[in-house]
């Protein structure tokens, strides 16, 4: 296998290639292969941007074919037949059937450009600066949503130039268990000399996945809109790891039935790993004067094909979100299963999260490190998250087979213990 000429010339910011240092070919739903032919089982999905898993050829085909038909791949937000398709399957199948009303954005091809128009929208829209946002949460590393960004090592990047416009508060159990972080929040604005500047917006990730799959309860979620409500603040969910169907609902905040002000999207929302963002607003929050957020590839009619696709194919009924949920279940045992027998080796662990969006807490960046590059060596690519990176973390996608989902955890399961051995 040779690297030499990737490890000379690709800058050292580079990370995955780190923890999985092959070189990958093809792949095929939950399966990768190197240049050596070896086959693995992929429990990463492109930090949850396959959801639908790598090269499915049911989107495949639409995208091959609107190639073949000489379709505009380019467009910068030109009106096309394929942004036309897009929002008319996303309103009939995504949106009428939840009750929802939204315009969309387009404003460029990844979830930080999302989370960049959605705060600045969102400051625009209600005249104030502040926005608030939540210990552990990750929302991008551009500068207005690094702003929103809780860890150090993103936020240490900046060449000194420091980060503004934002005020972080506890996220739901940050606190530990039986203390309402939102109390604190009420508190503040309900005091003058509480040094909290009345917010614009509050941004908020449902499971913060890049956090360490810390899972916010429902109820924590409604007072969180309540408070909003009560106060003329805008709600804003972070639907870029968490949406697209990765909890076991297209959105994440449906199962908790809130209605954000305002919802960014971005990984899995081509279907396919192309690269595509939208934001979703309330139409009377559409305060954009021509031309005030733009980007050069904000029309990539490609990502607009493949979504398309994916959202006729998966979301018209609900039969692929049953089985994201049955999996997931899947999933939680063998994870609480794992779990225990870690607690009776000495290493306080826990299971967590929602849908098919799970992850183990080992306590330890170096147990979990130890853990997953033992599971690399045995055929399993999976990451951690957390802020230590403690959280081995599941991301597999959701049309994973049961068999290559059975066989996944039985890697994990064996390499823990030979890690730990």
């Amino acid at each position: 296998m040779q690297t030499q000429t990737l490890e000379r010339m690709e800058s050292d910011v580079r990370t995955y290639s780190r923890s999985f240092p092959v070189v990958f070919t093809k792949a095929q739903n939950a399966r990768l292969t190197d240049e050596d032919g070896r086959e693995y089982i992929d429990f990463l999905a492109g930090a949850g941007t396959l959801n639908y898993g790598h090269n499915n050829p049911h989107i495949k085909q639409a995208l091959v074919d609107y190639l073949a038909s000489d379709g505009i791949v380019h467009g910068l937000d030109f009106w096309t037949a394929a942004k036309r398709d897009y929002l008319e399957t996303l309103e009939e199948v995504i949106l009428k059937p939840r009750g929802l009303e939204y315009k969309v954005h387009f404003p460029g091809p990844t979830g930080t450009n999302a989370v960049e128009a959605a705060i600045r929208l969102a400051r625009v829209a209600k005249g104030r600066h502040n926005i608030v946002t939540f210990t552990n949460g990750f929302h991008g590393v551009t500068m207005g949503a690094l702003a929103t960004t809780g860890n150090r090592k993103f936020r240490e990047a900046t060449g000194g130039i420091p980060t503004q416009g934002a005020s972080f508060l506890p996220f739901d159990g940050y606190m530990g268990e039986g203390t309402d972080t939102l109390d604190y929040f009420e508190k503040l604005l309900g005091d003058k000399s509480g040094g909290l500047d009345v917010p614009a917006a509050v941004i908020v990730e449902t499971v913060q996945g890049e956090g360490g799959i810390n899972v916010s309860g429902l109820e924590w979620l409604k007072r969180l809109e309540g408070i909003c409500r009560a106060h003329d603040i805008l709600l804003i969910v972070d639907d870029i790891q968490a949406g697209c169907g990765r909890t076991g609902k297209f959105f994440s905040f449906e199962h908790a039935g809130v209605t954000p002000d305002i919802v960014t999207n971005s990984k899995s929302l081509s279907g396919f790993g192309l690269p595509f963002a939208h934001v979703l607003m309330r139409p009377e929050l559409d305060k954009w004067k021509p031309g005030q957020y733009n980007g050069t590839f904000r029309g990539f009619n490609l990502a607009f094909t493949t979504a398309a696709a994916t959202l006729r194919k998966y979301w018209s009924d609900d039969t692929f979100e049953r089985d994201v949920q049955r999996k997931g279940r899947v999933v939680a045992d063998r994870f609480q299963k794992l779990a225990a027998w870690l607690t009776e080796q000495g290493i306080d662990a826990s299971e967590r999260g929602r849908g098919l969006m799970r992850g183990i807490d080992v306590g330890s960046g170096d147990i979990a490190d130890k853990i997953t590059a033992k599971a690399f060596e045995n055929g399993l690519v999976i990451e951690t998250s957390g802020q230590d990176g403690e959280v081995v973390k599941c991301l597999c996608p959701l049309t994973i087979t049961d068999e290559d989902l059975l066989e996944g955890l039985d890697i994990l399961e064996a390499s823990a213990k030979q890690a730990l051995s």
